[in-house]
């Protein structure tokens, strides 16, 4: 597991409020049981469409997911073939993108990571969020279509349409995981990837437990004030539920240091990544809880120059729609030594032999 820190630098945050837009939901008959609705995506929406709003704080707060878009490229750069049309779905202010328009950090002398792909297609529910920095250089390096999702658990595209599906911090606001990823595997063309990547149950560890603490030491009990993440363990299982084969994931951290708790807060909400879980507790958090929260933070997790860390743990996930003519494992037993054998006598010779 790898570790990466970096300094955040707090702007004053300034919001202004988007009013609520209407939507018509439609009653749709789907096989399996009914999905249990955790997050409210209007709720989410509303969060990101006001965090995009203030365009230089939000670009300002964009580090993380600066970040993480480019290692995401460098897992899709590991391919080696050409990608006509890429989808990037849920791609917030089209962070991967503009990462694609840079070098690539591994060969920084063979040009922009935009040559491997003819279209990127960027999608979001958010249509702020999403056109932030459509005016931007970057958008001239590479042929970007957007496009506003009426919906984010529901993909508007014809089977087998894209080369590759990216999906970079997005995944872990969505209510039916099972759902979205056998949709992502319908519109893929078969031998085609999909690379995402989300944050994992042990995110924010610092900031959740101090919060807990508090609020059980203020009020005498816990309230609901993050959200729930999915854990590594569940990620192979759906990947493999949705039809995906040859799965890899893995887990990396970044762990960013902020000078107090509250400035980790800020950036979270110029983020658009406030709590949006349905049974959150209405109102802000009081702030005797706050107080007594950022002595906590600083008691059990503060380092020893003054700062506060803040981990973010990221499920890195792989999988690729079957076809024909992919490569596939040798069934069991078709090995040509035994493993058990080998690691025996590995053993063996480090031990001087048998006696």
């Amino acid at each position: 597991m790898n570790t990466f820190s970096i300094r955040a630098f707090i702007p004053p945050l300034t919001l202004r409020f988007i009013p609520i837009r209407a939507t018509r939901r439609y009653a749709v008959q789907a096989p399996g049981a009914p999905t249990f609705e955790i997050f409210s995506h209007q709720h989410k929406w509303m969060q990101k469409e006001r965090a995009a709003a203030d365009a230089q704080t939000s670009r300002n707060v964009d580090y993380l997911r600066d970040e993480v878009a480019s290692r995401l490229c460098e897992r899709l750069l590991d391919i080696n073939r050409h990608f006509p049309h890429v989808l990037d779905l849920g791609a917030n202010a089209c962070n991967i993108a503009r990462m694609l328009t840079l070098p690539s950090e591994d060969s920084p002398d063979a040009g922009p990571r935009s040559k491997r792909i003819s279209k990127l297609t960027a999608a979001d529910s958010s249509e702020t969020l999403l056109h932030r920095d459509a005016d931007l250089p970057f958008n001239n390096e590479i042929e970007i279509y957007r496009k506003v999702l009426s919906a984010p658990e529901t993909l508007p595209y014809e089977a087998n349409t894209f080369d590759a599906v990216l999906s970079s911090l997005s995944l872990h606001w969505i209510n039916d995981l099972p759902s979205i990823l056998s949709q992502v595997n319908n519109i893929l063309k078969p031998d085609s990837p999909f690379i995402g990547v989300m944050m994992g149950g042990d995110s924010l560890f610092e900031l959740r437990t101090s919060l807990q603490l508090a609020e059980l030491d203020r009020r005498g009990g816990v309230s609901t004030h993050t959200s729930p993440l999915a854990d590594v363990r569940d990620v192979g299982g759906l990947l493999q539920r949705a039809g995906f084969n040859l799965l890899t994931v893995d887990v990396d951290d970044i762990v960013v240091d902020f000078p107090d708790s509250f400035s980790l807060m800020k950036d979270l909400q110029a983020m658009g990544e406030s709590n949006a879980v349905l049974a959150r507790e209405k109102g802000a958090i009081q702030k005797d809880v706050l107080l007594a929260a950022e002595g906590i933070y600083r008691e059990l997790h503060g380092n020893e120059d003054g700062s506060l860390p803040a981990t973010f743990r990221l499920i890195y996930m792989i999988g690729w729609k079957p076809s024909p003519n992919q490569a596939k494992p040798l069934e069991r037993g078709t090995g040509m030594f035994s493993i058990k054998d080998f690691l025996e006598n590995e053993k063996n010779e480090e031990g001087g032999g048998d006696k």
